[in-house]
């Protein structure tokens, strides 16, 4: 496999897409799976396309890298590490309900220093992202380049936890300060 495109409709193709409907329909489930209705999920561009048109846009991107080897297997590396987090919590997700699963990991949040979660998070990314470099690094990207590939996605998977996260924390920490604006508002009116 090179990192030129390949024709439609041949084996190649053929292999590319079920390689990547596989593992974008591994997220998807998975994500199903952990918050049906959205609320727990941490990619705005997903939340804001919902499932209506979240599937249709997977199947296209599908569709489209299947010409373009090389960043398919980036994406369904990505993909797979990201349903394997999914699946990881989403049995506790469901039973206890999105809501309340979300306000139990705010409060977790709120109970925790955030010196140590931030140190956490970045352990947590770091290490993989580590993994993904060392794929880089020892492998040979003229005779495997998709070595490269899952290398790549090792580290757009870290890349992509990290930045969710840190964004879903700004997003918190902003209504928290809304929150409390409002209550010192209400409390000075009365």
């Amino acid at each position: 496999m090179s990192d030129d495109f390949v024709p439609f409709a041949t084996r190649t193709y053929g292999l590319v897409f079920l390689l990547l409907l596989i593992s974008r329909g591994m997220d998807i489930l998975s994500t199903w799976i952990a918050t049906p209705h959205l609320v727990l999920e941490g990619n705005p561009i997903a939340k804001k396309l919902g499932w209506r048109w979240g599937l249709p846009l997977n199947i296209a991107i599908c569709f489209g890298f299947a010409l373009w080897p090389l960043p398919a297997v980036v994406i369904s590396t990505t993909s797979l590490l990201i349903a394997a987090r999914n699946f990881q919590s989403a049995w506790l997700m469901r039973s206890l309900g999105e809501q309340r699963y979300r306000d139990w990991y705010i409060e977790r949040l709120q109970e925790t220093n955030i010196t140590l979660y931030l140190c956490c998070l970045f352990a947590q990314t770091g290490l993989t992202a580590a993994v993904g470099a060392g794929v880089l690094y020892f492998s040979d990207w003229d005779r495997a380049p998709v070595l490269l590939a899952i290398g790549l996605g090792i580290i757009a998977y870290s890349v992509a936890v990290c930045g969710f996260t840190l964004w879903g924390l700004v997003r918190l920490r902003r209504a928290s300060i809304q929150e409390e604006r409002r209550f010192q508002e209400y409390s000075f009116t009365r």
